[in-house]
């Protein structure tokens, strides 16, 4: 699953996965021994981190249920963040209150139909319907006919990964999956805007907490005691260390020698990775059609980032 690397202080090259961090808490600016990895190999270990979190997850779903180990994520991932940014709650209008509770909930949306989608289908096609929401917003921002020749080509590869009508799918699951893509779209562009209004990563620890407090009656009526089983705990720890703060700590010690640009490509692997933590940790293997669905899906989200940072330097240069 998506990591939660909302825009932590300014936007850069806003990916079709992510709107990419670029400021750092104090507590996390030293790179240290994941330094030595490079900005790349960081960004890596990020999209691997959050995919066989995810698939930790799958496996910790019989026994907390999909809504308790998204609340279990969301809890455990908003007390280390508010405990490593200490965020600042006096001093905000109404308005950024508005916009981080609203941040929040896309958050904890995104994230419940998400896990109720890998909890019908496999790992690697439920990232791939999936990041179709972000795409779908990268292209309509951009407003360049290229980008129609993107959207067809991931369209071809929903169309592939569907079996030509998602025969091959759990049809609830390809719903959960696309509804969790709009709403990660949703993520992406009020992560912007709650970045603009908060310091440093200030405003995405507010908002998991939002998103944590929103999702904790839903775990609580599927899950009930199960939730403070300390076998369950921890596994819940677990996805939440693998999904969420380590992932976001790694990119944003990536994103202080990384160009957004290359950031944002990089994310657009995201699908491919999932595919292998499915078949690693879950034995979900694919089959020819969908391994190729998902390629044509890497590559249209690659090839939207990269028409969008064309037209970028293309601008930069007719204002110098």
């Amino acid at each position: 699953m998506n990591s939660p690397s909302a825009d932590a202080g300014t936007v850069g090259t806003p990916s079709p996965a992510v709107a990419a961090p670029v400021t750092a808490p104090d507590a996390l600016q030293g790179g240290g021994r994941w330094g030595s990895l490079g900005p790349v190999g960081l960004v890596l270990a990020g999209g691997l981190s959050v995919q066989f979190g995810a698939a930790l997850a799958v496996t910790l779903m019989p026994r907390a249920g999909a809504l308790g180990v998204v609340t279990l994520r969301l809890a455990v991932a908003a007390v280390v963040m508010l405990l490593v940014c200490r965020p600042r709650l006096r001093g905000h209008s109404r308005s950024d209150w508005g916009t981080v509770v609203v941040f929040g909930a896309a958050m904890a949306g995104m994230n419940g139909l998400f896990y109720q989608a890998v909890d019908r289908i496999p790992l690697g096609p439920a990232v791939t319907l999936e990041v179709i929401g972000p795409l779908a917003l990268s292209v309509l921002a951009s407003r360049r006919a290229v980008n129609l020749v993107w959207a067809g080509l991931a369209l071809a590869g929903v169309f592939l990964l569907g079996g030509g009508g998602f025969d091959g799918l759990d049809p609830a699951g390809a719903a959960f999956a696309l509804a969790a893509g709009a709403m990660w779209a949703a993520y992406i562009v009020f992560s912007a805007r709650t970045g603009r209004r908060f310091p440093q990563a200030d405003g995405l620890a507010l908002a998991m907490a939002v998103g944590a407090v929103l999702f904790l009656p839903l775990g609580i009526v599927e899950s009930g005691a199960k939730l403070i089983d300390p076998v369950t705990l921890a596994l819940g720890a677990g996805v939440a260390l693998l999904s969420s703060v380590l992932p976001y700590t790694l990119e944003l010690l990536a994103l202080r020698r990384l160009p957004a640009p290359t950031f944002a490509v990089l994310m657009s692997l995201e699908p491919a990775i999932a595919a292998g933590a499915g078949f690693l940790i879950l034995d979900q293997a694919l089959s020819a059609t969908q391994a190729a669905a998902i390629a044509l899906v890497v590559a249209a989200s690659m090839g939207a980032v990269r028409t969008q940072v064309g037209r970028r330097k293309r601008r930069a240069s007719a204002v110098s």
